[in-house]
């Protein structure tokens, strides 16, 4: 049986296919900038993104879409490249980097079309707004998360502890 782990590539597809209905439905229902609440700390709120995380380079004039564009791309592909050589027994690693690749094709396919990231959910640290995001950046921050998290439990670490 090969190595690869592509066949967790589903939950790539799952991913890219709930954040566009998700942004469809939040361009055709919500009002642009205007807080709906819908529970304490938690609100819809539709705005664009021209930017990064965290609106990194929202005003940068118009060419950090074509940068963030290709590294979008850049990085799906080492991302593929990266999934097809882990081990069979290497499924969180494989997990996470799915949710990333995932992530990372529904805000490309905003960039490309529309120029900008379509983000929606706003929620609250106290009375910090954190910044706006969609099921995408949550499918980043998600998946980074777990490869942090699996890099310490990985196999470079069970090899040092049975020396």
């Amino acid at each position: 049986m090969p190595k690869s782990q592509l066949k967790w590539l589903w939950i790539s597809l799952l991913i890219v296919g709930l954040d566009q209905v998700a942004k469809l439905v939040a361009e055709a229902q919500l009002p642009f900038r205007q807080l709906v609440n819908v529970i304490p700390y938690f609100d819809w709120y539709l705005t664009h993104n021209p930017g990064a995380a965290f609106s990194f380079l929202a005003d940068a004039g118009g060419w950090q879409r074509w940068f963030f564009a290709i590294t979008s791309i850049v990085i799906s592909t080492i991302i593929v490249i990266w999934l097809k050589k882990l081990e069979r027994d290497d499924k969180l690693t494989a997990i996470a980097l799915c949710l990333i690749l995932g992530g990372a094709i529904g805000n490309l396919i905003d960039r490309i079309y529309l120029g900008y990231v379509i983000d929606y959910v706003q929620v609250w640290l106290g009375t910090y707004p954190w910044p706006a995001f969609n099921i995408a950046d949550a499918a980043i921050s998600i998946g980074a998360a777990i490869l942090i998290l699996s890099s310490f439990t990985g196999t470079q670490n069970k090899e040092s502890l049975e020396k």
